[in-house]
């Protein structure tokens, strides 16, 4: 088993005890078992599953990204943002996003360094969004313009 934490600079998100994890890293994903290599590696915004034995419960989180490092069978996740799916109101997610989008097309002229925290927004709300819609539709909650 595998000892998995992960945190942000508000709070502990989650710390359990699990058999595989799977995280958004630069260029895919990366899947953790026990006794995996050690890993260090940043976290990109997406959705991080978690599986408490092989064939057992999936647990969603979603992250706006971070570090991870994997030692030992002691995974721990140091993120900017993360929220488990649960968490996520997916109507406030979906305005969040298209603020942001609205954000980015009045920013015409912007900095760089501006355009960039945009577009890491979008990202992010894009992700909170597309794990939010997942975790409702396994759990038969439909998602029909705002109105569970």
């Amino acid at each position: 088993m595998i000892k998995f934490k992960i945190v942000t600079p508000e709070r502990t998100v989650l710390e359990e005890e699990i058999y595989q994890a799977t995280l958004p890293v630069e260029g895919g994903d990366v899947t953790i078992l026990p006794n995996h290599i050690a890993y260090i590696g940043a976290i990109q915004a997406g959705e991080i599953i978690l599986r408490k034995s092989m064939n057992g419960e999936e647990i969603s989180l979603v992250t706006s990204g971070g570090f991870v490092e994997f030692h030992n069978n002691v995974l721990s996740v140091l993120a900017d943002t993360a929220e488990r799916a649960e968490e996520i109101d997916l109507a406030r997610a979906e305005e969040a996003r298209k603020r942001a989008e609205a954000l980015q097309k009045e920013q015409a002229h912007v900095s760089d360094e501006e355009y960039a925290r945009t577009a890491a927004l979008i990202e992010k709300e894009i992700a909170r969004v597309r794990v939010a819609r997942k975790h409702h539709s396994k759990r038969g909650i439909s998602w029909n313009n705002g109105v569970f």
